[in-house]
């Protein structure tokens, strides 16, 4: 069925804002929704982790409910009150993704119909819903792969903040192509050099082509950076930990941009724009989707 946002049980169906899918290529794909109802949202992620074997884990953030899945089918074991709706599936295709929710009643439908009205939803099915049978319903998403931007030494001590320009960039930069997902603010070890704060930056997109957002991306921030020193590195990755215990260090220590330039080779960052920022810009990747951890100066390894 087509994506369609006349439904006639409208009064009952809350829309997600939005939904992506992000696959590592291995078996596991990362659901990333944006909920206008974050009660509904937390009921949901109660119910969905006690009845779905496929959940790896889930986290929350602001508005995002974010849920690790395997690839796959799986039996769900529907309870009421207790977990009466879950993920049934998650087939991994080329160009999509393909997830199931079913749940008691219309639980699984009623599941679909709200996510259905997502932005980046491609098409959706459904089946009967009532009584205390269970129904089911399937989104279709486009397929994406993760890309990280780390960046550092954009201000001065007199002007600028480098997490809110690196917010504004990815914010004006978000499309159907490449989704802003999360943006954290990580502290590093306090070094002569810091303007203020010693904060470096990362944000996470959900992307179908990165090559055209990286491009966009570099553009815009050479474009409004205030310093020379600007570093900005991109990892084309589902994870970071290569760069874990280079991170842990920059939290700890002075680091060297020998050190980080030699670390960033080794863990396959790419290093974007080369200043002096790409000391913190590397060691903010592995805390992507962390933002309440990130800031803390005693994270330690991640």
């Amino acid at each position: 069925m087509e994506k369609d946002v006349s439904f006639t049980q409208k009064k009952w169906v809350l829309p997600y804002k939005n939904i992506v899918a992000v696959a590592d290529g291995s078996g596991l794909v990362d659901i990333i929704e944006q909920s206008n109802c974050w009660g509904g949202a937390c009921w949901a992620e109660y119910h969905y982790k006690q009845a779905s074997p496929l959940i790896e884990n889930v986290c929350s953030y602001g508005n995002t409910m974010r849920y690790r899945v395997k690839e796959g089918t799986s039996e769900l074991n529907l309870i009421a009150s207790y977990a009466a709706a879950g993920i049934e599936s998650a087939i991994v295709k080329d160009k999509t993704i393909s997830i199931t929710y079913a749940g008691l009643g219309g639980g699984g439908v009623g599941a679909t119909m709200s996510r259905a009205q997502a932005e980046d939803v491609i098409e959706y099915d459904l089946t009967e819903a009532g009584g205390s049978k269970k129904s089911r319903g399937t989104i279709v998403l486009p397929r994406r792969s993760r890309v990280l931007i780390g960046v550092d030494d954009t201000d001065t001590k007199e002007e600028g903040a480098t997490w809110s320009l690196i917010h504004n960039i990815a914010t004006d930069l978000d499309s159907k192509n490449a989704r802003y997902v999360s943006h954290a603010l990580v502290q590093l070890f306090p070094v002569p050099q810091k303007t203020q704060n010693c904060v470096s930056t990362v944000v996470e997109f959900a992307c179908i082509d990165p090559a055209s957002l990286i491009k966009d991306f570099e553009q815009l921030l050479r474009k409004y950076t205030l310093s020379e020193n600007t570093g900005m590195v991109v990892l084309q990755r589902f994870e970071a930990d290569e760069v874990k215990e280079y991170a842990a260090l920059a939290k700890s220590k002075m680091v060297t941009y020998e050190i980080a330039e030699a670390a960033a080779k080794k863990a396959g960052v790419e290093i974007v724009i080369p200043g002096r920022g790409i000391i913190g810009a590397l060691a903010s990747l592995p805390y992507f989707a962390q933002p309440c951890e990130s800031v803390k100066l005693n994270v330690g390894n991640g």
